[in-house]
């Protein structure tokens, strides 16, 4: 039986970083029966949050055990107290613990087998997480999809994200904040109206104070992301192409055709190298695909359930 909503999950985390000694509560949303043998945990891009895999985990729920986190300062997780802890090893840290506290509940020995899906960030998270240790993750990754995302990045792309990222907005009503999130993300591509609500209704929450609303993240994530430069985005490239190299799972990378993140130069050499990923073109779309049309869905299922 195909289950309709997930069940709200917490794991308690590790400081931001070593000289931290306040832990923090990551939010992850659940799907499927928790023992089932195959596990995907699918992770959001930068500002948004997992409800935004509601209908891929949907689909995916009755054959896997899908885990949907809120990386932290998003969703229903804590907000960190020092912005500068908003970092991909503090989230790559986070999802051990998460994967730690699983392997507890299924009193697994050994490593836990699972697969993994990440959108933007949530990829990036994902590359780093396979670098870390064994001993560390308690896990290994069969299977990996990267969803408009890879090693090099467009530093301009980056450049107008941080136009919009963490403005302290508020709306008066959730169309004028749904219409706000259209504006800003129509690369996206076609969604129906009811699609499109669906997808960013759990974005929102109400405003302090107030009958308004507001946007469901810590609008202190902008901190950090700002602070990349040419320099050191083009520094990190050269580490991420690192660890990609090093992947000994199958791959897929989904790209969007229009995409200005993910170039298609970008695109073609991730199939030539490494692990050599299968490449699922979205035509019309660009950064990036939310997986809820029906033929995004079916690919990326017949992948990762393959």
């Amino acid at each position: 039986m195909q289950q309709n909503e997930p069940l709200l999950n917490f794991v308690t985390c590790p400081g931001a970083s070593q000289n931290d000694t306040a832990t923090h509560k990551m939010a992850y949303w659940a799907w499927g029966n928790p023992l089932h043998e195959r596990v995907v945990i699918c992770v959001h891009g930068l500002s948004r949050q997992g409800r935004d895999f509601d209908t891929l985990a949907r689909a995916l729920s009755q054959d896997a055990y899908v885990i949907c986190p809120d990386v932290v300062g998003r969703g229903r997780s804590d907000w960190l107290a020092n912005p500068g802890g908003y970092q991909i090893l503090t989230y790559a840290s986070d999802m051990a613990a998460l994967f730690k506290q699983i392997k507890e509940q299924r009193h697994t020995i050994g490593n836990l087998s699972i697969n993994w899906l990440g959108t933007s960030m949530g990829g990036l998270i994902g590359l780093t997480f396979s670098s870390l240790p064994p001993e560390m993750t308690g896990t290994s990754i069969a299977r990996m999809v990267l969803n408009d995302v890879g090693p090099a990045l467009d530093h301009q792309a980056l450049v107008r994200i941080g136009e919009y990222l963490g403005k302290p907005i508020e709306f008066d009503t959730e169309q004028a904040a749904v219409d706000y999130l259209w504006s800003i993300s129509t690369s996206f591509g076609f969604h129906t109206p009811e699609q499109w609500l669906a997808l960013n209704r759990p974005m929102l929450k109400p405003a302090p104070n107030s009958k308004g609303w507001v946007l469901h993240y810590d609008p202190a994530i902008a901190e950090a992301f700002r602070a990349m430069s040419a320099e050191t985005t083009a520094a990190g490239e050269a580490m991420l192409w690192q660890f990609y190299d090093q992947l000994r799972c199958s791959l897929l990378l989904v790209h969007g055709e229009t995409s200005d993140l993910l170039t298609s130069k970008t695109a073609h050499a991730m199939t030539q190298r490494g692990p050599k990923a299968q490449l699922y073109e979205v035509p019309g779309v660009g950064h990036a695909p939310t997986l809820v049309s029906l033929d995004q869905v079916e690919v990326v299922k017949k992948f990762l359930l393959a």
